[in-house]
């Protein structure tokens, strides 16, 4: 029986369940009505519930240590993220590692063990996937955890509004006025895809104009991802006036499709990005894209992570996205 388990039973939150279980006595009122803590004490006992002991020991020894899974650090977004953690981290007197999934599931179900297995306070996951499996059963072991870069779930997370950041893609385009716009979406299991792309779509809706399916090309977030999702858009013959890559690296990929192609940015095709990382105001057409706050996002996924493990209960949060606009778009 696994705290997942009760909460499915019950109807409630993870987070709840755990709260209540591990709050002795009226400290768990903290976290709702005295009837609802009798019916998940209740529930628990009737199920046999015993909590892990290993994430008791988490809770009540602490090592100090937290826990950071990426899916490659090499990503300057991922890396900046991560040094905004590794900064907040030092301030609050706690030490961090870091280790890369590559958006593999078993990959992060074994780091997520080894990190457990060195007795981490608590993770932040940077590779989280909207089916949120792995990081439901992480929960599920009682240890304190919260996203960062991607939402999933009802997990505390620390994210940038992407929906918004794809609304004012979309608006900014629309005032420009593209009417055929097309979207290198990322990767589909990516939280920072599904919104992006969601925002844009809803903000050219509103304008009256379509994006057909055919013109939201998945691919990774880099310039070989753009690049190929760009080309195979193209290949199509359906040559779109405005291009929104979901990320910077994927839309300097597509800039060379275009330029390969003879397209010319902005006056054939409009172009933008996502994230402002520092190389899209130095490329020859420097880039209009979406300023996301990276650093911002990793100190707040450590805050709200000692909030957590000191038994508060954080929403979470979504930090604001800023159009900037430059002379691709």
């Amino acid at each position: 029986m696994t705290l997942r388990m009760l909460a499915d039973g019950l109807g409630v939150s993870v987070s709840t369940v755990s709260r209540v279980l591990n709050s002795p006595g009226d400290a768990a009122l903290r976290w709702g009505s005295a009837a609802t803590i009798e019916r998940i004490r209740a529930y628990a006992d009737e199920r046999g519930y015993s909590p892990n002991p290993q994430a008791a020991s988490l809770r009540t020894s602490r090592s100090g240590l937290v826990g950071v899974l990426v899916p490659r650090l090499q990503d300057f977004v991922l890396a900046t993220i991560y040094e905004g953690i590794e900064e907040a981290a030092v301030e609050n007197g706690l030490s961090t590692f870091v280790t890369n999934s590559l958006d593999d599931p078993g990959a992060q179900r074994a780091r997520s063990q080894m990190m457990i297995d060195r007795r981490v306070d608590g993770m932040i996951f940077g590779d989280a996937h909207l089916d949120h499996l792995v990081v439901d059963e992480v929960a599920d072991r009682g240890v304190p955890l919260v996203l960062v870069s991607r939402r999933a779930g009802d997990h505390v997370s620390a994210t940038c509004d992407d929906v918004l950041g794809g609304r004012l893609v979309g608006e900014h385009l629309v005032r420009s006025g593209r009417t055929r716009p097309a979207i290198l979406a990322g990767q589909a299991f990516a939280s920072t895809s599904h919104d992006r792309v969601q925002g844009a779509v809803e903000a050219f809706a509103e304008a009256g104009i379509e994006i057909p399916r055919s013109r939201i090309v998945h691919g990774p977030f880099d310039a070989a991802g753009g690049r190929i999702a760009a080309e195979q858009l193209l290949a199509a013959g359906d040559v779109p006036d405005a291009i929104f890559a979901t990320n910077d690296f994927a839309a300097i990929g597509a800039l060379g499709v275009l330029r390969d192609r003879g397209l010319r940015v902005p006056d054939d095709v409009a172009l933008v990005g996502y994230n402002d990382t520092p190389l899209a105001s130095e490329i020859l057409v420097p880039l209009t894209t979406i300023r996301s706050p990276m650093h911002e996002m990793g100190r707040r996924g450590v805050e709200l992570l000692i909030e957590l493990i000191g038994g508060g209960s954080p929403a979470p949060e979504l930090l604001e996205p800023v159009l900037v606009v430059r002379e691709t778009a």
